[in-house]
């Protein structure tokens, strides 16, 4: 059977199955194989659970396309998805599913002038892709008219959860007609998404590609255990360690991103961040430069990594733990591609060792415990290999323009000097102890700072304060609290600490990075859209005094507009 004739078998038309030919698709992946037949005959709703790389946009794409009407200048098909890159990747794939069809598909994100946008608009499309916000600039100008919408696509809807768009795809729902086939897509599942499936969508079915069907058998799973403070020194020696590395390494948060891919900069390696707040332009810049290897090191958060396809990877880094066993088996099947062997390595402190189980248990990986290599030993490989090089150069032939030189030197000073200068002048520090700082295993007492570290690392041990603006009068005691802070920001219960409840306010303490992640999460959902918990700042980090009258912050605690800020310690 012919490639073609196993997308045909799906019910695709002749035109779709000529993008198809265009494309060179070989065969159909699992999720198109669920997904097709039933958007082309049935007009149940579709909850699909699929990765990005499963073919996921033809799934839907290819048979949307079928049922449109063409030169309607009528916007038939609403696509939404988190970032402006994915915005566009799939207004591109869907431009491509056209096959001669006069079908109009625009692309609305942020950061591109409305000019375009409105002109584009007015002249009419029938599929319009864009993100939450951009839409909902639209459909307050009244630019965008959804009334005749037969199909709503929410494409990485758990990376919209992620970064706090719910209520607006709530805002955009609503403007939509009752008449319509809602498609939701999501790589994880979290009990908000399944909430918003239930809400808005009519009957609908359910697809999943097992999570046996993503894991990748060519991938070698390894975690370290170092504390919190520690990481960036061994993902600095794992660097080191491996022949290659050419790597996505995973941060929760963009200021992490950032923090660890300038100190990996400083440090002389070739790396770049990735996030959210990164313009379109300059994406696009780091991505071409990642793809050509000219950067070895991408640090990204998992939103800004969807959409990334590279097959040559030889790492995935997990520098925070994944929320659940979805998001990490969704990392790692980055790397292993190609049939070429890959690795996946993961960073835990020793209160993340059983989140780490339950993802070993659930994805079925088998994830083993290595130790970090010491900095003799670390040394000694950097030495073995230069050696290699160099023997491999010297067979390789081809330095007659240089013996002159070589000779000039010999003739003054024993070869051995010449050659020790040499290596001296060519790798600098690259043999010297002093570029590494001290690991301790995890509980074992911390030297003080200035004996133990003499560098910047993005790491800071320590505990945020948060403020919640819920209390006894909303019906708030620590356990329900505690059960609040995890379902939304999916943060373990044992990492959330030392609550404290009153009158119109509480306090709770977490690890910096998690509340960095629960502060973006609880963002515009306290009164009047203000962010539900910032970061507590007062005197240590630490409960203000109450004031007893009127049952708010005494006046040596500020907090003012939610303008809390983390208080970090420094390490220079």
């Amino acid at each position: 059977m012919s490639n073609l004739e196993k997308f045909a078998e799906l019910g695709l038309s002749e035109q779709s199955l000529l993008a198809i030919s265009h494309k060179g698709f070989e065969e159909p992946t699992p999720i198109q194989k669920l997904t097709i037949p039933l958007l082309l005959k049935n007009e149940k709703d579709i909850v699909g659970q699929a990765q990005t790389g499963t073919g996921k946009t033809a799934a839907f794409g290819l048979p949307i396309m079928d049922k449109l009407e063409e030169n309607t200048g009528k916007v038939q098909v609403l696509i939404l998805a988190p970032t402006r890159e994915l915005a566009v990747q799939v207004a591109e794939e869907m431009n491509s599913f056209r096959g001669g069809r006069s079908i109009g598909i625009l692309p609305i994100y942020g950061g591109q002038a409305y000019e375009q946008q409105l002109r584009r608009l007015k002249q009419g499309v029938e599929v319009v892709v864009g993100t939450p916000g951009r839409v909902i600039d639209h459909l307050n100008r009244g630019t965008l008219n959804l009334k005749n919408i037969k199909f709503m696509v929410l494409d990485e809807a758990d990376e919209m959860l992620n970064m706090g768009f719910i209520e607006d795809i709530e805002l955009i729902l609503s403007k939509t007609p009752e008449e319509k086939r809602v498609l939701l897509f999501s790589a994880t599942m979290p009990t908000r998404i399944v909430q918003l499936a239930e809400k808005y969508m009519g009957e609908y079915e359910v697809i999943k590609d097992q999570i046996k069907q993503l894991t990748v058998d060519l991938t070698d799973q390894i975690y370290f255990e170092v504390r919190a403070s520690d990481k960036f020194e061994a993902l600095c020696r794992i660097i080191d360690v491996e022949k290659e590395f050419y790597a996505l390494v995973f941060c929760r948060t963009k200021m992490k991103v950032d923090h660890v891919a300038n100190a990996l900069i400083d440090r002389g390696y070739d790396a770049a961040a990735l996030h959210g707040d990164i313009s379109q332009a300059q994406r696009e810049r780091i991505l071409e430069k990642f793809k050509k290897q000219r950067i070895s090191i991408l640090v990204a958060t998992d939103v800004a990594a969807r959409g990334i396809d590279i097959d040559s990877l030889t790492h995935v880094l997990n520098y925070s733990i994944p929320h659940d066993p979805e998001s990490y088996v969704h990392r790692i099947g980055r790397t292993g591609r190609a049939g070429k062997q890959g690795t996946a390595i993961t960073f835990i402190t020793p209160s993340e060792y059983r989140q780490l189980m339950q993802i070993q248990r659930v994805s079925k990986s088998e994830i083993r415990k290595e130790m970090l290599p010491n900095v003799k030993d670390l040394i000694k490989l950097k030495r073995d290999r230069i050696v290699s090089e160099i023997n491999e150069l010297i067979i390789a032939g081809g330095h007659e323009e240089n013996m002159h030189v070589a000779n000039e030197l010999l003739a003054k000073y024993p070869g051995d000097q010449v050659i020790a200068a040499l290596l001296s002048h060519a790798y600098k520090d690259e043999f010297s102890a002093e570029k590494y700082t001290e690991i301790h295993e995890p509980g074992l007492t911390r030297k003080p700072e200035s004996e133990s570290r003499s560098e910047y690392s993005p790491d800071q041990e320590g505990i945020t304060r948060l403020f919640i603006a819920l209390g006894r009068k909303d019906d708030m005691y620590p356990k329900k609290l505690v059960n609040m802070i995890q379902q939304e920001a999916m943060v373990d219960a044992h990492l959330i600490r030392d609550v404290q409840i009153y009158d119109n306010f509480s306090f709770a303490n977490v690890p910096f990075e998690e509340a960095e992640h629960i502060i973006e999460t609880f963002r515009g959902k306290g009164k009047d859209k203000k962010p539900l918990i910032v970061a507590a700042k007062g005197k240590d980090n630490s409960a203000p005094r109450k004031d007893f009258r009127s049952g708010k912050p005494s006046k040596d605690y500020e907090n003012k507009s939610g303008k809390g800020k983390i208080r970090r310690k420094k390490r220079f």
